[in-house]
């Protein structure tokens, strides 16, 4: 947008223009944040992937340990908390201000059950002698375990955020957030939890 034009939906300044992004819902930044936060995840799960070919028996024996129905129930949670983010974005496109709040309330619940179903988790693991210490693969689950669950707390919160104003782009800024943490979880679950 380079014309000087406003945003329609918030009544913004003009906006630079961003190339590829400037398409793509809510604001550019949040996808330049996106990108990179992916980059990482992504590395991660290549040390991961790099720990199970270089020890596959101590990847498997840790990993035996691993609670998949709590991975997997968190899974389902995200899913749902995407869906309901998603749905927040279509009703403040409407105009819906009140259902786009109790839209993006239910997908912040969400987030604090996937917090509260991975805090049992941890409970158990560390009440097990598991620890950041541990080394090899344990070490590496606390790490992208944890981080991804870092990124859930900035979820709710940027979620949180964008509920006051309920604008159409700031509820895509942070639905898209939202959608980035769903889908690094559907690559953490299977890579960490499943694949042998």
């Amino acid at each position: 947008m380079t014309d000087g034009a406003a945003r329609p939906d918030t009544g913004e300044g003009p906006l630079d223009d961003w190339g590829p992004l400037t398409g793509l819902p809510g604001h550019p930044l949040m996808w330049v944040l996106i990108g990179s936060e992916l980059l990482v995840f992504g590395a991660a799960l290549i040390a991961v992937l790099s720990v199970r070919i270089a020890d596959p028996i101590a990847f498997a024996a840790a990993q035996d340990q691993l609670d998949r129905v709590a991975g997997g129930l968190n899974t389902l949670v995200l899913i749902v908390s995407g869906y309901a983010a998603a749905r927040a974005v279509v009703t403040a496109k409407a105009g819906a201000i009140r259902l786009t709040r109790l839209w993006l309330s239910a997908s912040m619940a969400l987030g604090l059950i996937f917090l509260s179903v991975k805090a049992i988790e941890y409970a158990a693991e560390i009440e097990a002698g598991w620890g950041l210490g541990s080394g090899g693969f344990i070490t590496l689950y606390f790490l992208v375990t944890g981080f991804h669950a870092l990124h859930v707390v900035m979820g709710i919160a940027i979620l949180a955020i964008v509920a006051r104003p309920a604008s159409p782009s700031a509820v895509e800024t942070g639905a898209a957030f939202w959608h980035m943490v769903d889908l690094v979880w559907l690559l953490v679950y299977p890579t960490i939890y499943l694949v042998r």
